[in-house]
């Protein structure tokens, strides 16, 4: 027993001496109840809302003045026609837009009903759903304000239409999350594992002395990998299509032309790691901790990124697949064209030259 305690003492002494393995042991548990804690918010929280107001009476303003002070609504814009909602919905910034009918407090008054429509983007279902429940529950708490001590109630009478998903799919969100996920993981994990095992191998040395320059080396090994996440790319897309009805409503060639800029933003990241990583061991703990937890849980692909705290959405802002999920958004559901994803577009393309430059810098040659 003495031998066995000795050989335990050595084997406590040998984990707390190993950096890597304490920040595995306690740092990786710390972070992932932090960010679950403060990402798993399902309350609303400064929803951007439009108004279209055709009566323009009292009572209009004080529902508006009520919905805004709730704190889960923030109005933004004001339309003066109908046929606005669908240009704004196709911004992305507004998500809900309550249209109030013409007379709408004398009807209330004297007709005991007045009627209200909520139109909202319904490219997110989930988030959809809870936002109209949030404003049907701030319209009938109104209605039990309105009808304190009078003999013949009125009523607020509401009426929903959601735009881009109007059955409410659940799958028209997770296609495009889903695509964003596993380009980035496969395309980046791959890349970064196989030129680690160059290095692991040695074979990297024979690489280096060779006649190809940086560049070479890096695009022969990263071009496989590319045509295989576009073939990826073009299976999750066609089971979207044709197996879960997913619908593609805008250019099916910009589609493909973002997917392909995407797929060389990971396989430029797969490099970076590789640049940093010593072995492939170490290339897929940094591949799988540095990009599976945050393309999930802030790229706003489960998780509406407006309810996290500050911190998280600042840190929202680098994470890739955040930008690609709202291209394929935009592009998919709601039919857009370039003039609405040229600045996520350009955010991916900075990326990309960012993270290649400096793979560059740091894919030293040894020279004899």
């Amino acid at each position: 027993m003495n031998r066995f305690f000795g050989f335990l003492k050595k084997e406590f002494y040998h984990i707390f001496r190993d950096k890597r393995s304490m920040l595995i042991l306690f740092g990786m548990p710390i972070v992932q109840i932090m960010l679950f804690g403060y990402v798993i918010n399902t309350d609303l929280k400064d929803v951007k809302m439009a108004v279209l107001d055709h009566s323009k009476d009292e009572y209009t303003a004080e529902i508006i003045n009520k919905i805004t002070s709730s704190g889960y609504f923030q109005l933004t814009e004001n339309l003066q026609h109908l046929d606005q909602a669908d240009a704004v919905f196709r911004k992305g910034e507004v998500k809900l837009i309550l249209v109030f009918e013409p007379d709408f407090g004398k009807n209330l008054i004297k007709n005991s009903n007045g009627n209200v429509q909520i139109l909202t983007d319904a490219s997110d279902p989930n988030t959809a759903n809870l936002e109209v429940n949030y404003l049907q529950g701030i319209l009938q708490n109104y209605n039990v304000e309105i009808n304190e001590g009078r003999p013949v109630p009125s009523s607020v009478q509401v009426k929903s239409r959601m735009y881009f998903n109007s059955n409410l799919e659940s799958v028209f969100m997770f296609i495009p999350g889903i695509m964003a996920t596993i380009l980035m993981l496969v395309s980046a994990m791959m890349t970064s594992i196989s030129i680690a095992r160059e290095k692991e191998l040695g074979t990297m040395e024979i690489l280096l002395v060779s006649p190809l320059n940086p560049l070479q080396i890096i695009l022969g090994k990263v071009t496989p990998y590319l045509a295989l996440s576009f073939i990826n790319a073009l299976v999750i897309i066609g089971m979207g299509y044709f197996v879960f009805g997913v619908p593609i409503l805008g250019s099916f060639v910009l589609l493909m032309a973002e997917s392909i800029l995407f797929i060389f933003l990971a396989l430029s990241i797969g490099i970076f790691i590789s640049t940093v990583a010593k072995s492939q061991q170490v290339a897929m703990m940094l591949s799988m901790f540095v990009l599976m937890l945050p393309t999930i849980i802030l790229s706003g692909f489960i998780f509406p990124i407006r309810n996290m705290p500050v911190p998280l959405q600042v840190i929202s802002h680098i994470i890739p697949p955040k930008y690609f999920i709202i291209i394929l958004k935009n592009i998919m559901l709601k039919g857009v064209g370039f003039e609405y994803v040229w600045k996520e577009t350009l955010v991916l393309f900075g990326m990309t030259i960012g993270f290649i430059v400096l793979s560059l810098k740091k894919f030293k040659v040894r020279l004899q």
